[in-house]
C-alpha cells in the first residue's frame, strides 16, 4: 500500500494557494537543476509529486516532453490550469502507471520523503528511466539549516498522533538516508549540493496562506481546528518578519542527481 490516498486528502485542501504562493518559494531550486542538466529539448521528463506543476511548466518551456504526476487531485487540477501542454495525472509514486524505460529524466522535488516505502519509489523511478537516464531528487536539508522548520515545529503539537504513511519533510535528511536509498535502488550519484533558498512573502497574511496550503497544515487543521492552527503559525513566524513587513525563512534544500 502506498501513500497516495492519504496524501491526496492532505494536499488537495490548499491547492490554489499552493499554486499561487507556496510552490514558487523553491523556484530558484528548480532553475538551478534546469541550468545544471544538459539541454532538455525533446527529452522525455517525468516529475513525480509534481505539485501544481511549476517545474513541469519550466521544463516544458525548455522544449522537453513533460509528464507530471501527483497524489493530489487538487494540485493536478491547478497544474493543468498552469500549463495545458503538459500531460498531468493523479497516481501513486510506488506504482507508476508508465512503461519501462519510458523517460530520459525522472525528478522528485520534496516528494520521495512522503512515500510509504521510499525505496519502492526509487525502484519505480529507476524502472521507468531509460538506460543512462537521470534521476533528480530534492529534499529538505538539515533542520538547523532550515528556518522553515519552525513552522513544522509549531504544527507538531496540533497534529494527530497517528499520521498517514510517509514520515514527513525531514524523513530522508539525516544519516545520508536519501543517498543510501538512491544507491540501494541501483543509481550512481554524480552531483550533490545543499542549495541555499529563501521563502519570501510580501506580508504576514500571504505567508500564512502559503504555509496553510501545505499537507502538514491540513492534518493539523483536521485535528485541532483552523483557528488554533492559524494562531500558532502566525505566532511562530514573528521572528522572521522583517522591518518592511516581509516574512523570510532562509533554508537549504538538498539536491542529488544520479544516473541509472
Amino acid at each position: 500500500m502506498g501513500s497516495q490516498a492519504a496524501q491526496n486528502q492532505l494536499w488537495s485542501r490548499g491547492a490554489d494557494d499552493w499554486a499561487a504562493i507556496q510552490e514558487g518559494t523553491v523556484e530558484d531550486c528548480y532553475r538551478y537543476v534546469l541550468e545544471y542538466l544538459p539541454a532538455l529539448k525533446d527529452k522525455r521528463v517525468l516529475d513525480i509529486g509534481c505539485g501544481s506543476g511549476l517545474f513541469c511548466h519550466l521544463a516544458q518551456t525548455h522544449s522537453a516532453i513533460v509528464t507530471g504526476m501527483d497524489a493530489s487531485d487538487g494540485l493536478i487540477a491547478a497544474a493543468r490550469k498552469r500549463n495545458a501542454r503538459v500531460d498531468f495525472s493523479v497516481g501513486e509514486m510506488e506504482r507508476l502507471p508508465f512503461d519501462d524505460e519510458a523517460f530520459d529524466l525522472v525528478c522528485g522535488f520534496n516528494s520521495f520523503q512522503f512515500a510509504a516505502n521510499p525505496l519502492n519509489a526509487f525502484a519505480e523511478a529507476r524502472r521507468v528511466l531509460k538506460p543512462g537516464g537521470t534521476l533528480v531528487a530534492m529534499i529538505w536539508g538539515e533542520r538547523e539549516d532550515c528556518e522553515a522548520a519552525t513552522f513544522l515545529k509549531a504544527l507538531g503539537g496540533l497534529m494527530p498522533s497517528t499520521m498517514p504513511p510517509g514520515a514527513g519533510p525531514f524523513a530522508l535528511t539525516s544519516d545520508r538516508k536519501l543517498e543510501n536509498l538512491i544507491g540501494q535502488a541501483g543509481f550512481t550519484i554524480h552531483h550533490q549540493v545543499d542549495r541555499e533558498n529563501a521563502w519570501i512573502y510580501p506580508d504576514q497574511d500571504t505567508a500564512l496562506r502559503g504555509l496553510l496550503s501545505a499537507g502538514p497544515a491540513a492534518a493539523a487543521i483536521a485535528h485541532s481546528g483552523e483557528e488554533r492552527v492559524r494562531t500558532e503559525l502566525r505566532q511562530s513566524m514573528q521572528p522572521f518578519v522583517k522591518p518592511d513587513g516581509r516574512v523570510i525563512y532562509r533554508n537549504k534544500f538538498r539536491i542529488v542527481i544520479a544516473k541509472k
